[in-house]
């Protein structure tokens, strides 16, 4: 009987590991996900097609959060040229976002003039990862493993494909993260 409950959890186990693993198949690009904005309405990344993005996951009460101003800074020096910030906030490391969305979004217009698109607080790590992180941190592409902490950053291509990923220390106005934006912005 013990035998018996032992193949059943075993097989169960097998099951939901090779639904994941479909589901991440199916996901290839970061066009394929869906997520929600601040206001909790439905977007299809799809929308963004053809632009060059930088998702970052954001917290408000970190000591990355001055990286809010260098974000509006490159997105308003090259967002005509097809550039767009996603930020998504996340409460995950040390409860740095313990606020709301309509808090969140207060905090980033009134301190740091954000213009850029804001979405529905998210998990970046554990088990409720949101689907977006699972693929931006097990991609052929980059470094993969976990995000460490607030103010990751990840380059997507134009096409979907994520080629270039940003530690929190890494400044949105580092020649190294400007270089790769600006090749990107070319291709």
């Amino acid at each position: 009987m013990i035998l018996k409950i032992i193949a059943l959890i075993f097989l169960i186990s097998v099951s939901i590991s090779a639904q994941k693993t479909e589901k991440q198949k199916t996901e290839k690009s970061v066009f394929d996900i869906a997520v929600k904005d601040i206001d909790g309405k439905d977007v299809q990344l799809s929308e963004y097609k053809g632009k060059v993005l930088l998702i970052v996951n954001v917290a408000s009460k970190c000591g990355y959060t001055p990286q809010y101003e260098g974000l509006q800074k490159i997105y308003e020096k090259f967002n005509e040229q097809g550039f767009e910030i996603l930020a998504f906030p996340c409460n995950d490391f040390g409860a740095q976002e313990p606020g709301s969305n309509e808090q969140i979004q207060n905090f980033c217009s009134v301190n740091y003039g954000v213009t850029f698109r804001l979405f529905d607080k998210i998990k970046v790590i554990g088990d409720e990862k949101s689907p977006l992180y699972s693929l931006l941190i097990n991609n052929p592409g980059t470094e993969n493993g976990d995000v460490k902490w607030n103010f990751e950053k990840f380059l997507i291509g134009r096409d979907g494909e994520i080629v270039k990923r940003f530690r929190s220390k890494v400044k949105p106005e580092s020649r190294e993260l400007l270089s790769a934006l600006e090749y990107e912005l070319k291709r």
